[in-house]
């Protein structure tokens, strides 16, 4: 895949797999109709990579953005990324109802398990879910009430295998929806040799945002 106009290569790498998914993610809510019209979008494990840059990309589009994050600590750095709304994760992350109350349109779930059950219960009518990761597992504890009953979507994303023109879509995509200044904020430059301890950290959750070893 070309780098796109407009981003550096670094830029690029900061952007990352991460950031190529969570634009994917987005693509998949607006061809099932989620516009910023529609209400509220969710975004689960928002301070992370996935999480950062769909927060980032959705709030340039007009979306207001809802960021679910267990890290308090970094709730100005999503406010700062364009989130209007902060939860923190542990309001999704027991068993979920079969139905909550219709809390927003659409989401984007990194985490998975009892997350993505919960985001799905609190899904309003005709609304859709993008899920992409599975941090909180692999499993989903869920229902079929929220898709008989509200007739609510979730629309599966795979970065690997997705055809070039959707590659190439996303790319453009991230290069006009993508606020470069958001992209610098969230980014944090690495040493090589620091690669051992970075790795520890993510596995921690310690890292926000997006790394860019510098070789």
């Amino acid at each position: 895949v070309p780098l796109p106009a407009g981003l550096s290569p670094a830029e690029a790498m900061a952007v990352g797999t991460a950031g190529y998914t969570a634009m994917l993610c987005i693509m998949a809510l607006e061809r099932h109709g989620i516009a910023p019209e529609r209400g509220p979008v969710v975004v689960t494990g928002a301070a992370g990579g996935v999480g950062s840059v769909a927060v980032s990309i959705l709030s340039k589009l007009g979306y207001h953005v809802v960021a679910s994050t267990g890290r308090p600590e970094q709730a100005q750095f999503l406010r700062d990324l364009g989130a209007a709304e902060i939860i923190d994760r542990a309001e999704l992350a027991g068993p979920a109802r079969p139905l909550g109350k219709e809390r927003w349109a659409g989401g984007v779930d990194a985490v998975g398990s009892h997350t993505l059950a919960n985001v799905l219960s609190m899904t309003a009518y005709g609304g859709a879910v993008a899920a992409c990761g599975l941090a909180g597992g692999m499993d989903l504890p869920t229902s079929v009430a929220p898709f008989i009953l509200r007739g609510v979507s979730l629309l599966g994303i795979d970065s690997v295998m997705a055809p070039r023109e959707i590659r190439l879509e996303a790319w453009r995509r991230i290069a006009a929806d993508l606020d470069q200044s958001k992209l610098s904020a969230l980014t944090t430059t690495i040493p090589f040799d620091g690669i051992i301890d970075a790795a520890h950290d993510i596995v921690e959750g310690k890292v926000r945002g997006r790394l860019v070893v510098e070789m």
